[in-house]
């Protein structure tokens, strides 16, 4: 159902069972897949791809410009995919022609109030970023991952499969896959045992992981890049 005092543009493309909500604004080349929501006072701007079953909250502004000091109205896209929760004031971003010129968001993923997607992040499923996670241009998160409220990630930083940051890290580099970190500069406290085991690794697995953890970080090794 389109709310009669929706705007949505003649060149969008929406699925079945598509729902906009009042004030909402759909803009041109805009595809929208079968039963995604979209509430009232959210704006999906130009060469945005959405799915299937998503539900947009209000207030969001989804497939703005990139915040790009060089950018100057090159085509690029944000791709977002199925099953995605989008809460209230969530800003996500199309790409940059720095970069790859698309942001993409995979399946099944939390994105919690206040959340930031810069331009030519990519998101793998199954991800729960909590309230004001803020991620900078270029950043990759795994499959899995979990963050924090308030956590901050660096331009061009990777956050590993099934990873976990505590409340407000701040992410200067990459975080390993399976490892746990916190703090205002990111510092790695082991592996992410709880999260594992709610994905259903088996113990042999997790005490691999463990083994590896402490090779890499405790054996004094050298990791700087």
């Amino acid at each position: 159902m389109i709310d009669q005092r929706a705007i949505v543009d003649a060149t969008a493309v929406l699925g079945s069972g598509v729902t906009v909500g009042a004030f909402s604004i759909i803009e041109p080349h805009v595809t929208i897949g079968d039963n995604t929501r979209i509430d009232a006072h959210t704006i999906v701007r130009r060469n945005s791809l959405i799915g299937e079953d998503n539900h947009i909250h209000s207030f969001c502004s989804i497939g703005d410009d990139p915040q790009f000091s060089g950018y100057q109205g090159e085509e690029t896209f944000l791709d977002i995919g199925h099953r995605n929760q989008i809460r209230e004031f969530c800003t996500l971003n199309r790409g940059s022609p720095a970069g790859t010129g698309r942001t993409s968001i995979g399946n099944d993923n939390f994105l919690m109030a206040y959340v930031h997607i810069a331009h030519d992040s990519e998101l793998g499923n199954n991800i729960t970023l909590a309230n004001a996670v803020s991620l900078a241009g270029h950043v990759e998160i795994g499959d899995g991952a979990t963050l924090g409220g308030f956590s901050l990630v660096h331009q061009f930083c990777r956050i590993g499969q099934h990873a976990f940051t505590g409340i407000g890290t701040i992410c200067l580099k990459d975080i390993p896959p399976f490892v746990m970190a916190a703090g205002h500069s990111a510092v790695p406290y082991g592996i992410n045992v709880r999260g594992l085991r709610r994905r259903g690794f088996d113990a042999e697995s997790v005490t691999a992981l463990q083994r590896a953890y402490r090779h890499l970080y405790r054996s004094g090794l050298d990791l700087k890049a």
